[in-house]
This record gives C-alpha cells, sequence and structure tokens, in this order.
C-alpha cells in the first residue's frame, strides 16, 4: 500500500500546477460567458453553451460556478475582494471617510490589472452595462452589495474600536457611501458611453459632495 501511494503522489501533479489549472479553467469559464452575454444577451445565453465555448463540459461549469448569475457577475466579485483587501490596508490613523474614499482610488489603480487578466477591459464595461439594464443580475449585484456593505461597516467599526451594537455610525456611513457608489454606476450605465476612466471621474467627483451633502447647508 505505501508503494501505491508513493506512485500516486509522483504521478499527481504539483499543488501550484493544479491551482494553475484551475484558475485558467475559471478565466476561461469566465471570458466565454461574458462574449456569449454580449453576443447573444444574458437572457437567451445557456450554461451548456457557455461550457461548449469553454471546451468543458457542463458539470465542470458547476464546480466553479453555481449558475449564470454568478459567472456574469465574477468579475465584479473581484473588484469588490481588492476594494475590500485596499481598505484593510489603508493606515490606521485614517478617519472612515478619507478610508473609504482612499481605499476606492487605490482599487481604481488596480483594477484595471484585475480584470484585463481576465477578459478585456471593453468587454467587461459591456457586462458592467448589461447588469445595470438587466433586472435578474442588478437584483442580484445589489444582493451582493448587500453583503459587501456589511464587511465594509464591520471593517470600519474595527478600525475604529466600536462596538456595532451601540454605536450606529459605521452603518450609517457605509450606507451613504454605498448609495454614491450604486447611483454613480446607474448614472454611468444609462449613459451608455464612456469607459473606467469616466466611471472613475464620476465616482470621485460624487464621493467628494458626500461629506457637503450630509453636513452642510444648501440654501447658503
Amino acid at each position: 500500500m505505501p508503494a501505491i501511494e508513493d506512485s500516486a503522489a509522483r504521478t499527481a501533479p504539483p499543488s501550484g500546477l493544479r491551482e494553475r489549472k484551475k484558475r485558467r479553467t475559471r478565466d476561461t469559464l469566465i471570458r466565454s460567458a461574458l462574449e456569449l452575454f454580449s453576443l447573444k444577451g444574458y437572457e437567451r445565453t445557456t450554461v451548456d453553451e457557455i461550457a461548449e465555448a469553454a471546451e468543458v463540459s457542463q458539470r465542470t461549469f458547476f464546480r466553479y460556478f453555481a449558475n449564470k448569475e454568478e459567472v456574469a457577475l465574477a468579475m465584479q466579485t473581484s473588484v469588490d475582494a481588492l476594494f475590500l483587501a485596499t481598505l484593510r490596508s489603508r493606515p490606521a490613523a485614517e478617519a472612515p471617510l478619507p478610508a473609504l474614499r482612499g481605499a476606492v482610488l487605490d482599487t481604481w489603480e488596480g483594477a484595471g490589472e484585475v480584470i484585463e487578466s481576465v477578459v478585456p477591459l471593453e468587454l467587461h464595461m459591456r457586462t458592467y452595462r448589461m447588469i445595470e439594464s438587466t433586472p435578474q443580475l442588478l437584483a442580484a449585484r445589489l444582493r451582493k452589495l448587500s453583503e459587501v456593505e456589511e464587511q465594509l461597516t464591520r471593517e470600519i467599526a474595527r478600525r475604529e474600536g466600536l462596538d456595532l451594537g451601540a454605536d450606529p455610525r459605521p452603518h450609517v456611513l457605509v450606507a451613504a457611501f454605498g448609495g454614491v457608489m450604486r447611483v454613480t454606476a446607474r448614472i454611468w450605465g444609462e449613459r451608455g458611453e464612456g469607459g473606467l476612466e469616466d466611471l472613475r471621474l464620476l465616482t470621485v467627483a460624487y464621493l467628494d459632495q458626500l461629506g457637503p451633502a450630509l453636513a452642510g447647508n444648501w440654501r447658503a
């Protein structure tokens, strides 16, 4: 028995190689799905077609994604993870709103590279608009954003040493921040044109209005 186990260990691919293969398969599924969505539309694209385009089985598709929604939102999920990691790396002494704004700017710096490692940036932006204009995907995206905002709230509370059960400020701040992010995505999507830089500039412009809008005298 030990000899058999040793032989199996020698013939199995190294764990690093396995992970790279899994990453390539996942990326191929995402790229194939987004290309088909762009060509045929989300509703008219089937999981079988995605698997065929990626040259894998339907069973392999479901190893990586639970459904079409998940693969459609995969790149947004990756950017969300980058944003959360970036916020956690901001200076500890930074106030909550500047930390969120700084994390947004830092995320924009790295988002393009993260996206283009999987799909062309132009395809990602078409997908972004598709999500905004597809009720099923938009609902799924909003559910995901609710989870992200909960994580942001906990991180802000941790940074500030606050008890969320006793202090509502992290919830209030993140709710306002999340609202800005959602409204800029909607406005950008409705314009029907512009790239990642246009979305970044719109987001920053609206974030810079957050403090004055909440605390300022609008009639002054």
